[in-house]
């Protein structure tokens, strides 16, 4: 099995994974970050669908955080022969992410604001402590930066 497809989480980009991409081509594999819009679930799972179609053989699915979620859709395709979840929701049928989000007791509150037009945004006071607590604190507050897809 030398394929391995990498899918995000939200509120990130594919370039999340350039150490584990690093990783794992010096070891051999061929590598696909797949770049999801990250508008809706669906669309998410059209775009890893596409990666995986590219392949020229079967393929190791890996999803991070919410990436879990697309990866449990799309693990479905034939050439998918297994999933890795990296600290990601698994989402049984009829739930979301939505429904697991809920953290226990002291644990900190996710960093989401109120929807705007549809979409969700990230509290960057918030974000370093419960989005990104071992990441060197200029490189969070540089991730908590809204990234603007399209002008």
């Amino acid at each position: 099995m030398d394929n391995v497809v990498l899918v995000h989480g939200g509120f990130v980009d594919g370039s999340g994974w350039g150490a584990v991409y690093t990783i794992l081509t010096r070891n051999g594999y061929r590598v696909t970050v797949v770049q999801n819009p990250t508008i809706s679930l669906d669309d998410d799972v059209a775009y890893t669908k596409r990666a995986l179609a590219a392949q020229d053989g079967p393929a190791i699915l890996v999803g991070h955080s919410y990436g879990g979620a697309v990866i449990t859709e799309a693990g479905n395709d034939p050439k998918v022969a297994g999933l890795v979840y990296i600290t990601a929701f698994a989402p049984d049928k009829g739930e979301s992410v939505a429904t697991l989000i809920d953290p226990p007791p002291g644990a900190p509150v996710p960093p989401i604001l109120p929807p705007q037009d549809g979409f969700l945004f990230l509290d960057k006071a918030k974000f370093h402590a419960s989005f990104a607590a071992d990441v060197d604190p200029e490189k969070a507050a540089f991730m908590a930066v809204p990234k603007c897809r399209g002008a």
